[in-house]
């Protein structure tokens, strides 16, 4: 490349000019041509900008990964500021209203619906992989009684390595079918048995009589009845919160996925590390903080009290706004359609939900909040319906993760076939020492 490139040339095409990112370095004053490609740049392009011969080369800086793209993926399509979330093309929506689970993980896994005997097959997959190795049930006695489930899920995913050793065999196509159908299979499972684990209850092992999620309700609620029948209301609502679960782009857990599977282990390992990316409070813990919120408020008389607490920075909204939806959610909207089901299945009455009905209308006529581009997401229905079906808060995270799955293994494959594959490998900006000197132990003053 010459020091210095016009910003037009004559024998460029318009296209190209439009196409194109013209930057100049006001500290050497060379100009630089950078492609624009789906509207991104490629931060490897930045590189050639330097002051001198020796010089690394310009990097970003993207604290976060606010404003940066790891990859190219098909699986899932986010527009935050119209509110619209698209699996493969397909919208939400009908999904939750015309499809299951299970359908929803094939359409992730393979990018398109079944026909009618692939949809049959998979369910059979699926359905006859659900058992663990009883040894599984030996790693579980090993945790305290008052263990987080969640911690037990992260443990027992990444244990699954052990009992596939085969699944290493990453390039092998066979390897990685199965080891998809065998995580979506036995998440469930695993979630169950460290359900049942924190409350001191005995394991119930799966009834591949039942669907996919009546089978997951069995066996966290199964007592002593011959056979466990879920009520139909719950099991289609636990489906939905499952499909609305499935993916959501290059999140946190999804990232995490990526970053570990980059460096090609098992795929339960590297769905361990999406597991451990969901732990944490501001991913999957997100409806946690909506209950204790709605629980601190109390009563719909304390709302406007508590929305002033809100501007004045005393008081968080949570389940309200998102990173990357600027308008309404639409996975909220389709769940909040369940909640009045669910409540009136369990025979409970919620005086959370009229404190959240009243706390979202409030909020929704107030213009301090509507030109933030705070609206509702998931998290803000989803508590409720978990604490109605009486899962305790610690859990909550840990039914985020069974609907996860599908997406974080759909994630994983497209990593595998990515023509750009490359180890995940972020620079950084030094910003310690340098060639500082080593100071013996007894001359050392503690500065």
């Amino acid at each position: 490349m010459t020091d210095k490139t016009q910003a037009t040339q004559d024998d460029r095409s318009g296209t190209e000019e439009e196409n194109s990112l013209t930057v100049t370095d006001n500290r050497t004053g060379k100009t630089y041509d950078v492609e624009i490609k789906d509207g991104t740049v490629r931060a490897m392009d930045l590189r050639q900008i330097k002051v001198s011969d020796d010089d690394f080369g310009l990097m970003t800086y993207d604290p976060g990964y606010s404003n940066t793209a790891s990859c190219r993926s098909a699986i899932t399509y986010i527009d935050g500021e119209n509110g619209v979330l698209e699996h493969r093309g397909i919208s939400i929506e009908q999904l939750a209203e015309h499809s299951n689970f299970l359908e929803v993980s094939y359409l992730l896994i393979y990018g398109h619906l079944p026909t009618e005997d692939q949809l049959n097959d998979w369910i059979y997959q699926v359905t006859h992989h659900t058992y663990v190795h009883e040894n599984i049930k030996d790693f579980m006695s090993g945790f305290r009684h008052d263990a987080n489930p969640m911690g037990m899920l992260l443990a027992s995913v990444g244990a699954l390595s052990t009992f596939y050793p085969e699944a290493v065999d990453v390039g092998d196509e066979y390897q990685r079918h199965v080891s998809a159908v065998r995580m979506i299979a036995k998440m469930p499972t695993l979630a169950a048995f460290a359900y049942r684990r924190s409350l001191g209850l005995p394991y119930v092992y799966p009834d591949n009589d039942l669907s996919y999620t009546g089978n997951f309700l069995s066996m966290l609620f199964k007592m002593a009845e011959p056979r466990y029948e879920p009520d139909p209301r719950i099991e289609k609502a636990l489906d939905v919160l499952f499909i609305l679960h499935a993916d959501h782009e290059q999140n946190c857990s999804a990232a995490a996925v990526r970053v570990a599977g980059s460096s090609l282990p098992d795929p339960f390992s590297a769905i361990a590390a999406g597991v451990a990316g969901l732990y944490g409070p501001l991913h999957g813990g997100a409806n946690v903080a909506v209950l204790k919120m709605l629980k601190r408020i109390g009563s719909t008389d304390n709302i406007l009290d508590f929305l002033e607490g809100v501007k004045e920075g005393n008081e968080r909204l949570m389940g309200f706004g998102h990173r990357v939806y600027k308008n309404y959610d639409p996975r909220a909207r389709i769940i909040r359609g369940h909640v009045d089901e669910v409540l009136e299945a369990t025979s409970k009455e919620s005086p959370l939900l009229d404190v959240a009905i009243e706390l979202e209308k409030r909020a929704l006529d107030d213009e301090y909040f509507t030109s933030r581009k705070l609206y509702p997401n998931v998290d803000y229905w989803s508590g409720i319906i978990y604490e109605a079906m009486n899962i305790p808060p610690d859990a909550f995270t840990v039914m985020f993760a069974i609907g996860r799955t599908p997406g974080w293994m759909a994630q994983w494959l497209e990593l595998m076939n990515d023509e750009e594959f490359k180890i995940a490998r972020p620079r950084q900006i030094y910003t310690g020492p340098r060639e500082a000197d080593y100071v013996p132990l007894n001359q050392r003053n503690g500065s």
